[in-house]
């Protein structure tokens, strides 16, 4: 009864902060618990607000309470649990480095200072009065959480003078470098039509443009991490940002070319690197008939065999 009562406890409180239903359920309650390191033996008073991963959540539901999830659910946690306490105020993410990558392995997060100040209130006298009180001020708190996060984005500047801005971390840094360096020297005149974020699928797209070269996309293509026009040449360029995961190998190229398959553009497939270390890592796997850039030496190019330096291969 214990461990029911703790979990029914979690609910009703998620409830009356006025979390979403779909966010009212056992995995969201256990998640709050592991934010406040609450077993079931202790009272709320006792709420505490240790920095915590969602790998360590899902072993605190399973040894303090029992409730056994699979490995392959850390995305449900994070996307349909944590992202939504964190929307609200109510949890923090990566309050120890707010600049670490959104899809960093030791992503951490922690219940907010005046949540946990009110939560270790719940069950007494106090609470009613401190609910009213703290929900007066929630949408603010949300806010403000939302726009400290905001401000650590990382800014790039585009070719038409506008500003996007990107999740921190090494991935957006080489997006950035290859939107503000590789693409005045190597496509001068070339327009932005796709730039993707860790933090958010579709960072930067002009779909209509892309469109009118031939191609449509759904939800279900994984887009390379930039796509650039070079309208004077007629060329689509395809760039992979690679700091963790692989180059445009034989797949990758494979993929991208049936992606593009209706492109009225000439296809050309570049992959980037922050620099010629990281490119060793993977120099057995770039396929023929693409190109490499490296940050650290903007101003070359290294071109896979053929009979161009650059340009599509038909």
């Amino acid at each position: 009864m214990a461990k029911r009562n703790k979990i029914a406890d979690a609910l009703q409180v998620l409830g009356e902060l006025g979390m979403p239903r779909a966010q009212q359920n056992d995995r969201s309650a256990l998640c709050l618990l592991a934010l406040l390191d609450l077993t079931q033996g202790e009272s709320w008073a006792a709420a505490k607000n240790p920095l915590v991963g969602i790998t360590p959540m899902m072993q605190f539901a399973r040894d303090r309470y029992g409730k056994h999830y699979a490995p392959n659910t850390r995305e449900t946690f994070r996307r349909q649990t944590m992202h939504q306490l964190v929307a609200a105020g109510i949890a923090l993410y990566n309050p120890d480095k707010p600049t670490r990558p959104v899809n960093s392995p030791k992503a951490v997060y922690q219940i907010e200072p005046d949540a946990l100040k009110l939560l270790s209130t719940f069950g007494t006298a106090a609470w009613d009065k401190n609910l009213v009180a703290y929900l007066k001020n929630r949408k603010t708190l949300a806010a403000r959480y939302a726009q400290a996060r905001e401000m650590q984005k990382l800014p790039v500047r585009l070719a038409t003078g506008e500003t996007m801005h990107l999740s921190p971390g090494d991935h957006s840094e080489l997006i950035k470098a290859i939107i503000e360096e590789f693409a005045p020297r190597f496509v001068p005149g070339g327009v932005l039509i796709y730039a993707g974020d860790t933090g958010e699928k579709w960072g930067y797209f002009d779909k209509e443009l892309l469109a009118k070269l031939g191609v449509e996309v759904d939800g279900h293509g994984k887009m390379p991490d930039v796509v650039l026009y070079c309208q004077e040449r007629g060329w689509l360029l395809l760039v992979e940002s690679v700091t963790s995961h692989g180059p445009v190998d034989g797949k990758r190229h494979d993929e991208l070319a049936r992606l593009f398959a209706r492109s009225e553009a000439g296809l050309v497939f570049v992959t980037a690197f922050p620099s010629r270390a990281v490119m060793t890592r993977y120099l057995g796997e770039i396929a023929w008939e693409t190109e490499v850039w490296i940050a650290d030496a903007p101003s070359h190019l290294i071109h896979f065999n053929g009979a161009r330096f650059l340009g599509p291969y038909v």
